[in-house]
C-alpha cells in the first residue's frame, strides 16, 4: 500500500487546493455533513462548518481578514477564527465546528472521522 493510500484511509475529497484563492473560502456540500467552508489563509487551508451559528448565512460569502485569520458573517459581521472556530466578535457567541483536513497531491481531504 502506498503512503498516500494510508494517509487517505477514511478521508473524503473536498476540493482542489488551487480552487481556494488566498483570502477566500469555498463552500463544499457533502452528503451527511453540514456545508463545509474551506478557507485559504496565506496558503494555509482551514475547514469549518460554513453556516454561521448566529444566522443562516454562508461564511464563504463573508469577508476574510488575513491579518487576524477570521471570517466575518455577511449578515451581521460577527467573526469566527478560521483556525479554532471560535466566535470572536458579537453578535456571534457559539463556535463553528472545525474539520481536520489533509492535502495530498494538491487535493484537500476531510480526514476520516
Amino acid at each position: 500500500m502506498s503512503g498516500n493510500a494510508m494517509t487517505l484511509e477514511g478521508a473524503i475529497y473536498l476540493c482542489e487546493a488551487g480552487d481556494v484563492p488566498n483570502g477566500e473560502g469555498k463552500r463544499v456540500m457533502i452528503d451527511g455533513f453540514n456545508p463545509i467552508g474551506v478557507f485559504n489563509l496565506e496558503g494555509e487551508l482551514h475547514a469549518i462548518d460554513d453556516t454561521c451559528t448566529h444566522g443562516d448565512a454562508s461564511l464563504c460569502d463573508g469577508e476574510v481578514d488575513l491579518d487576524f485569520g477570521m471570517v466575518a458573517c455577511p449578515f451581521h459581521q460577527g467573526c469566527f477564527d478560521l483556525r479554532t472556530g471560535e466566535a470572536v466578535t458579537s453578535p456571534c457567541v457559539l463556535p463553528v465546528k472545525v474539520h481536520p483536513i489533509t492535502i495530498v497531491d494538491g487535493k484537500v481531504y476531510l480526514k476520516g472521522q
